[in-house]
C-alpha cells in the first residue's frame, strides 16, 4: 500500500513531524563555537507552520483548550517573549495532533 503525503504514520516519532513543520530549534555551530540563543529552523513546511500559530493564537484568543492555555501561562510566568510562547505552544499541540492521529482516538482535554 502507497503512503499518501498526509499520513501521519509516515512520522514514527512526534519530533520528526515538529521538524517537518519548521518548529524544531537550528544549531549554530562552528569550531568551538555554539551559539547562546537558538531559534526555529523554519526548514519544514511554512504553510502547516503558519497553521498552526494561526490555530495557537486563536485557541489562546478563546480560551478553548484549557492545556494549552495552563501550558502558556506557565511559560509567560517563566519570563518567556509572547512570540516564543506560542511557537512552544504550537509544538504542543503538534504533539497532541500526532498522538491523536496515531492512536486514532478523539482528543481528550
Amino acid at each position: 500500500m502507497r503512503r499518501r503525503s498526509g499520513d501521519a504514520a509516515q512520522f514514527k516519532d512526534p519530533k520528526k513531524l515538529v521538524a517537518y513543520a519548521g518548529l524544531d530549534p537550528g544549531v549554530h555551530s562552528s569550531g568551538k563555537f555554539t551559539a547562546s540563543s537558538s531559534r526555529i529552523s523554519k526548514r519544514g513546511s511554512k504553510r502547516l507552520r503558519r497553521a498552526l500559530y494561526v490555530a495557537v493564537q486563536c485557541g489562546l484568543r478563546k480560551g478553548v483548550n484549557e492545556r494549552l492555555k495552563a501550558y502558556y501561562d506557565k511559560k509567560r510566568k517563566e519570563g518567556k517573549p509572547y512570540k516564543v510562547v506560542v511557537i512552544a505552544c504550537a509544538n504542543k499541540l503538534l504533539h497532541h495532533v500526532h498522538a491523536i492521529l496515531v492512536k486514532g482516538e478523539p482528543y481528550k482535554a
